[in-house]
């Protein structure tokens, strides 16, 4: 997946300090830098641009009153350095809100939350879900991108989710709740069995009773999750 991004900020070393962040993240594709937000406008209008990394105070036409203009389809990450203004920027069903100065690790958290949402907003626009190929996790301060035919299982833990994969022995480990990550995966290839679990359902090897076995890994049906998952069989 590819986010088509721009950045809004009159102030040119800001504009480049974010850009330079915009370099570092694979699925961001940057198409515009803008020092003020009527040009901004005239390129949302224009062409098709995903995400805005909008400045709050400008002259002329600020960054809230722009955000009210732009396409549908356009979300907004605010990046300002007053925070009396985070309450409007959430009225506006911002994706996140940033506070200069700015590091890349909360500039990295922002996208990843972007990621996620143009994940759930594609997979539901697709006729057929078998076209997701990947998705990307966050861990520690990376972004991996995971391959859907090498994914085995899932395992959470609290507030982390380990994805096991034919690609690596050991699992990855990422911040995330496990109902993120089931809505993240397409529902014809993945089904969850258990609180805990999220299987692949052609790296399924046997079923025996109230187990899944994946590879070496027996993996347990949950109790309120067996009716879905012999429904999902018997389809």
């Amino acid at each position: 997946m590819t986010i088509t991004c721009a950045i809004v900020d009159d102030e040119p070393l800001a504009v480049e300090l974010l850009a330079s962040y915009c370099e570092k993240i694979p699925f961001l594709n940057l198409v515009g830098k803008f020092n003020n937000a009527t040009e901004a406008l005239r390129a949302t209008t224009e062409n098709q641009i995903d995400l805005l990394f909008l400045d709050i105070q400008m002259p002329q036409l600020n960054g809230l009153e722009l955000s009210r203009m732009l396409p549908e389809n356009t979300r907004v990450v605010f990046t300002t350095a007053f925070n009396q203004y985070a309450l409007d920027g959430y009225r506006i069903n911002a994706l996140d809100y940033l506070l200069k100065p700015i590091t890349y690790a909360t500039f990295l958290e922002a996208c990843n939350k972007a990621l996620q949402w143009f994940t759930l907003l594609r997979q539901a626009e697709a006729p057929n879900d078998q076209q997701v190929r990947s998705i990307f996790v966050k861990s520690e301060y990376k972004l991996i991108q995971v391959n859907l035919d090498q994914l085995l299982y899932v395992e959470g833990l609290k507030d982390y989710v380990k994805i096991y994969t034919l690609a690596s022995p050991h699992p990855i480990l990422s911040l995330m709740g496990m109902k993120t990550m089931e809505q993240m995966l397409p529902q014809s290839r993945f089904i969850r069995v258990h609180r805990s679990y999220i299987v692949s359902i052609d790296k399924i090897r046997e079923i025996d009773r109230n187990r899944i076995i994946v590879g070496q890994t027996e993996i347990p049906i949950g109790d309120s999750y067996k009716q879905a998952f012999q429904d999902f069989l018997s389809r």
